[in-house]
């Protein structure tokens, strides 16, 4: 009777301990190699009200274009001749803040409505102005988005927000730099929350499916929302701690009856 109860015991334990089991999470797992699948371009991003922009003009003759920045303090000079003025500008508070209105207000230039346009429509929208108005005549023009930022929540191993210079990323990648996901990760339910024209759109993606390559969230925009539901419900630390404690107190109370069955 004690063997059998010893056996019980130890039968419990092991069953406690395989209650959580691990799935490895396969990316894509419907592509098939030595396989040709049509690639969508990315589309251009375009600003939005709130956005900050950088602006740099620049000339082979720096005075022409230092009216047309903000807080010139350095020149730079191209591999071609060309001498470019620098304003430091920085995501926070640098650059241009396009109003409420879709507006900037540029030096010189006045007021430009650019919400809804393209980076190189914004640069060849001052471009344009600047040699039709007859104030440089071969400018070079740099508009950059300093505040494209992608907010990574839910089960990702690095959770954060996650800054991007250049202006280009994609969901898998964004994924990739959050250090991937947790092996409680809902691989089918990785959604992208999106602000547009004042309103909030949620999109579901799966990425274990190649057509997530198609889907309209893949290529991320300034402050989206990416979230990974999880699977099961995450244990708080509390019930953790409350089972670790089970685990114990059963393992002991199996070593004692061990050790007492073997003594009599």
């Amino acid at each position: 009777m004690k063997n059998c109860f010893i056996i019980y015991v130890m039968s419990l334990i092991l069953l406690l301990c395989s209650c959580v089991t691990t799935k490895k999470v396969v990316y894509l797992e419907d592509m098939r190699p030595d396989t040709t699948y049509s690639a969508a371009d990315s589309p251009p991003l375009k600003v939005q009200k709130s956005d900050r922009i950088s602006i740099i003009v620049s000339a082979k003759t720096p005075e022409l274009a230092a009216p047309f920045n903000q807080a010139t303090t350095n020149y730079s000079i191209s591999e071609q001749g060309n001498i470019a003025t620098g304003n430091g500008n920085n995501a926070e508070t640098g650059g241009y803040l396009i109003n409420d209105r879709g507006e900037i207000d540029f030096p010189v230039l006045g007021t430009l409505t650019v919400a809804g346009m393209t980076i190189n429509q914004i640069k060849d929208l001052i471009k344009q102005r600047l040699i039709n108005d007859k104030l440089i005549n071969e400018p070079i023009v740099r508009v950059e988005l300093l505040n494209l930022k992608i907010n990574m929540l839910g089960e990702v191993n690095s959770v954060g927000m996650l800054t991007v210079p250049d202006g280009n990323i994609t969901l898998l990648e964004a994924i990739s730099r959050a250090g991937g996901l947790t092996v409680n990760a809902a691989s089918n339910r990785i959604i992208v929350i999106r602000q547009e024209d004042g309103k909030r759109r949620m999109m579901v993606n799966d990425i274990k499916s190649r057509e997530i390559f198609n889907a309209p969230s893949y290529h991320l925009r300034q402050n989206d929302i990416v979230y990974i539901e999880p699977k099961d419900a995450v244990p708080t630390p509390k019930t953790l701690n409350n089972w670790r404690y089970i685990g114990t107190g059963i393992g002991l109370l199996a070593t004692i009856f061990a050790i007492l069955n073997f003594v009599k």
